[in-house]
């Protein structure tokens, strides 16, 4: 896979133009040679929030080339970037992204990581260069890692056949799921991004997130089964994300947490909390979580007990995850609601009835 670093812009469901930092898909697009050129055209001012989600198998090696193509509307920053797979036990703390321990990128440069894909589970990952402004400006994605254990018919899934999809290598199918959702809890100080557009003093002491998200968004666009539209610079009523490369601009939200199942099914939430200034409890209420692992482990004793429970709600710190198994079994067919019982934060800025907040349909 290949990755670019660089700046761009999103829209909030209240229609705020946000400009922030970010990582977008350059796979395919070479590093050396004539097409090189295209990585830059390509990658600038096309950040994602969140980035690019990134699954792999268990025992996968796994190259991943970082390419920092610069901050277009910060001309005056020379900020260097990384990859820091939260969590993971790296080959070499060379490719941790630890800046004090690691390779970090300069501008115009591109740099490979090498991962030895040992353990399963949800992780994240996030730039660790100026940790707390580069991840509060939106540089944090999804990852997870699929257990070798898939494909071996264990436990019971929807219509009671075997499941073949699993969280982790549990041996006896208890993490086996029909359908999958990654939800990353997410928020942001709109001043704070607002001031850096600006170049002004950025107020780290005063951060005060005021947008709370889910997969980069806010309800009600978090239900919107497709990509967001380009956004719009509602000073110009032109795209704000435009370059010659992209004239029309880029769609900078990709991912939709709308989780839809059919009843009967089993539903993995993966969770996780790439904020730097909250934590957050989200609840589905009306629907049996079980929670299964936690920070990429299975909840297991030392005798080897499965140590699962079950539970109505679940509090993430910034760089936690939550494997949690929903079994719509005996559950009525309709619309739930996964949100936030943080309840000043299911609005978008000061416009109620949004937020943190997604829906859960059962069909």
């Amino acid at each position: 896979m290949h990755l670019g670093a660089g700046d761009g812009f999103n829209m909030t469901a209240d229609g705020h133009l946000m400009y922030g930092f970010g990582f977008n898909d350059l796979t395919g697009i070479p590093t050396a040679g004539p097409s090189a050129i295209d990585v830059l055209s390509k990658g600038i001012l096309a950040a994602n929030l969140p980035a690019p989600t990134i699954v792999v198998d268990q025992d996968d090696i796994f190259y991943l080339t970082l390419t920092n193509v610069g901050m277009l509307m910060r001309p005056d920053l020379f900020d260097a970037h990384s990859i820091h797979w939260h969590g993971f036990p790296n080959a070499a703390s060379v490719f941790d992204g630890l800046p004090e321990a690691s390779v970090t990128i300069n501008e115009g440069s591109s740099f490979t990581y090498y991962y030895m894909v040992a353990t399963e589970g949800t992780y994240m990952y996030h730039c660790h260069v100026e940790a707390t402004e580069h991840i509060q400006m939106g540089m944090v994605g999804n990852l997870w890692v699929r257990p070798r254990q898939n494909g071996t018919p264990l436990g019971s899934c929807a219509g009671g056949t075997p499941c073949v999809k699993f969280a982790y290598n549990d041996g006896d199918g208890s993490t086996g799921y029909d359908i999958e959702y990654p939800v990353q809890l997410f928020s942001y100080d709109s001043n704070f991004h607002d001031l850096h557009i600006g170049i002004q003093p950025l107020p780290f002491a005063y951060m005060r997130d005021d947008y709370a998200l889910f997969n980069g968004r806010g309800y009600p666009d978090t239900v919107n089964p497709s990509a967001l539209p380009a956004p719009i610079d509602p000073g110009t009523g032109d795209p704000a994300n435009a370059t010659p490369e992209h004239p029309a601009g880029v769609q900078s939200q990709k991912i939709s947490s709308l989780i839809t199942a059919t009843a009967g099914q089993k539903i993995l939430l993966r969770l996780s909390n790439l904020s730097v200034t909250k934590l957050y409890t989200v609840t589905a209420l009306g629907l049996p979580m079980q929670v299964v692992g936690h920070d990429a482990r299975i909840l297991r004793s030392s005798t080897g007990a499965n140590t699962y429970y079950n539970t109505s709600s679940l509090t993430l710190g910034g760089g936690q995850s939550y494997d949690v198994i929903v079994n719509t079994a005996g559950v009525a067919p309709g619309r739930y609601f996964l949100y936030t019982t943080n309840l000043n934060y299911l609005s978008n800025n000061a416009d109620d009835f949004g937020g943190m907040m997604t829906e859960i349909v059962v069909n």
